[in-house]
């Protein structure tokens, strides 16, 4: 499987902007999450974004945190989504990235956790909830299992905040474009553009924006302000769950397609 890093940098010297899109497993099932996965592969998803359902979800907005509560209703679990995972990752060429809460890594503990995920073939981490002064141990063990972490860059963080973060993440770094928690909205953040040209003063690692992008020519824009990927969650989020299975499954086809089509202009 290729890792986040490679999948990135390959895209990057090609001048692509890479896709990423986020769906919430379990919702509305996890064998639909499986084809699901498998579409979003299949029609211009270069790296994809697997959210685990979780209790509290702090950075969410009202479209995921709602999936997620439909999914842990279903009894939804890590154990559960990892197994699914395992039954499709050979049939998935981008790399997955898993977004989950912290307190389920702490549960489980860190090399449990880590043999688990790498055993269902992720390849990246993000944890919301993590914040930089913490994130050592973590790093550790992931560097370890060959897992990369992903940072987050919030809009409010200082010019040398920024530089710690932009140290640390692996794969890429994410920059967050809004202020609050994930949804979609009308525009893009205005400081988008002037946070990526920050974030190149103090490293070469590639950028991926995400929150608040929900239309393509969002995406459009952000690349074109530099991004490196742009993330998409709860515009997929919302497709999948209106309508039948069958429909939402249709419904994030088309809207993927459309998405990479409008970064590949």
């Amino acid at each position: 499987m290729i890792s986040v890093s490679d999948c990135m940098e390959k895209l990057r010297d090609r001048g692509q902007c890479a896709l990423i899109p986020f769906i919430t497993a379990g919702d509305p099932d996890l064998d639909t999450t499986a084809k699901a996965l498998q579409i979003l592969d299949r029609n211009g998803a270069d790296l994809i974004e697997l959210g685990v359902p979780y209790s509290d979800p702090l950075a969410d907005g009202p479209v995921i945190q709602a999936a997620a509560t439909r999914a842990l209703q279903r009894g939804t679990k890590l154990e559960h989504v990892l197994e699914m995972l395992r039954s499709v990752r050979d049939q998935i060429a981008a790399p997955i990235i898993l977004f989950t809460y912290y307190n389920p890594i702490l549960n489980r503990g860190f090399e449990t956790f880590f043999q688990d995920i790498v055993a269902a073939g992720v390849n990246g981490l993000v944890v919301p909830d993590l914040p930089l002064e913490e994130v050592e141990g973590l790093l550790r063990h992931a560097t370890k299992a060959g897992v990369e972490v992903i940072l987050l860059v919030a809009p409010t963080s200082s010019k040398e905040r920024i530089g710690a973060i932009a140290t640390q993440s692996q794969g890429f770094i994410y920059l967050v474009s809004v202020t609050g928690v994930t949804g979609m909205r009308t525009q893009v953040g205005n400081r988008v553009q002037e946070l990526l040209m920050e974030l190149r003063s103090v490293s070469d690692k590639p950028v991926g924006v995400g929150f608040g992008i929900s239309q393509p020519e969002q995406a459009r824009q952000v690349m074109e302000w530099g991004a490196d990927a742009v993330i998409v969650g709860s515009a997929f989020v919302k497709r999948m769950a209106e309508g039948s299975p069958t429909e939402g499954l249709k419904a994030i086809e088309t809207f993927c397609r459309s998405l990479k089509a409008a970064i590949s202009e």
